[in-house]
């Protein structure tokens, strides 16, 4: 069995940190605080869960994060995403484009329809992602396209070998 974790001793100055952070008036600074001092006295963290009234996970990611940054982590963080890259490249979504006008069975799928999660599944086969994305991803790679997509789409197409020349007649 793995023993508690427990915050590591505390340096004096950490200690006068740790009691300004719990006169702050911010919640950001306030609740670390209160768990890190918990955790010093001895306190397991679903112990400091049941006095808190926090997730057991919650008390974990603030002993981490102490451990990491020290103090730092005391006030409150950027709330910036870590990267604002698409996912998937310029070159990724005319791939996808190219992949979308083929027919899903061209793959091996059971289904003439594409739907987001079919495609996403699709790309990463076919190497255009590096992993398997959400459908999110995939419909705002279309939307970087110009492409909406709001079902699952179809073209009408025909088993006789004379459809295309019958259509191009009939639609001009």
């Amino acid at each position: 069995m793995k023993p508690p974790l427990l915050v590591r001793p505390l340096s004096p100055e950490e200690h006068l940190a740790l009691r300004a952070g719990l006169r702050s008036p911010s919640a950001f600074t306030l609740r670390p605080s209160q768990i890190l001092t918990a955790s010093a006295e001895g306190l397991k963290p679903s112990e400091i869960r049941d006095r808190l009234g926090c997730s057991t996970q919650a008390v974990r990611n603030a002993i981490r994060a102490f451990h990491d940054a020290g103090t730092d982590c005391l006030g409150e963080g950027s709330h910036r995403p870590k990267s604002s890259r698409p996912e998937i490249d310029d070159g990724g979504c005319e791939r996808l484009r190219a992949l979308l006008h083929r027919s899903p069975r061209d793959f091996g799928k059971p289904t003439s329809l594409w739907t987001l999660s079919l495609a996403a599944e699709v790309a990463c086969a076919e190497g255009i992602t590096p992993r398997r994305v959400s459908h999110e991803t995939i419909r705002r790679a279309l939307k970087r396209l110009g492409v909406g997509w709001k079902r699952a789409k179809t073209w009408i197409t025909s088993p006789d070998p004379a459809y295309l020349r019958k259509k191009t007649r009939a639609t001009g």
